[in-house]
């Protein structure tokens, strides 16, 4: 399928939730999948909010694309914050750092810094959008384009979840999406600064995030299944 049917899709899909779920809202982190999605939903449903979570460890490059986001597509992205009460107790306990010392008090600190703020930007919608792929991680192979998120109550929607990173990159080219700057320093996947690295050739897309860790582990909570 070349790239131009599979954007026609993506725009049909956009365009069913848009109608089947208002209101629908797309949590974009600027990542470049996100780049891609917010030039569509930017050119094409303008009544399709935004929100982002800001964990408070977010490099400045992101914060330099938000802006250009904002000016470029007249879209007021709203900003989720974690709460400051928990922020200042994770780091009295475990340190500014202790993210580091095992999975147990990473995981903590992103249900902190994301999973928590993420419930807070969702409630009250009947559909969220992300821009999660397939092949990024061995945590989203079993993901479906469409499906009920029962740990947030809603629809969940990857709209370009069978799409590869050829892909997004050539849209983001021939489109001229904006995109992160880290991206032209060798960072495939982006999130906090301190869990973030770039990659070397031949390294799997997401080797950067949390790269002390397993790839079987490799989640922050916002997007794995309910297992119950």
């Amino acid at each position: 399928m070349s790239l131009s049917q599979k954007v026609e899709e993506v725009k049909a899909l956009l365009d069913s939730v848009n109608k089947s779920y208002t209101p629908v809202i797309f949590a974009n982190s600027f990542g470049a999948e996100d780049m891609v999605l917010t030039d569509l939903i930017g050119r094409n449903f303008p009544n399709i909010s935004m929100f982002t979570l800001d964990t408070g460890r977010l490099p400045e490059e992101t914060h330099s694309l938000m802006k250009e986001v904002e000016d470029r597509y007249n879209i007021e992205t709203k900003i989720y914050f974690p709460e400051p009460v928990a922020v200042e107790k994770y780091i009295a306990e475990n340190g500014l750092n202790g993210f580091y010392d095992s999975i147990a008090l990473r995981k903590s600190c992103c249900f902190m810094r994301k999973v928590e703020p993420l419930k807070r930007a969702l409630k009250d919608k009947r559909a969220w959008i992300t821009g999660l792929r397939r092949d990024q991680a061995l945590t989203r192979r079993d993901l479906e384009e469409s499906e009920f998120d029962a740990d947030n109550g809603l629809q969940k929607i990857s709209p370009l979840l069978n799409w590869s990173l050829s892909d997004v990159w050539a849209y983001i080219k021939d489109f001229n999406a904006p995109y992160n700057a880290l991206h032209d320093q060798g960072y495939s996947s982006i999130g906090c600064a301190p869990c973030t690295r770039a990659i070397t050739p031949g390294e799997d897309v997401r080797a950067g995030r949390w790269w002390w860790e397993d790839p079987e582990t490799k989640e922050c909570g916002l997007h794995l299944k309910d297992k119950k």
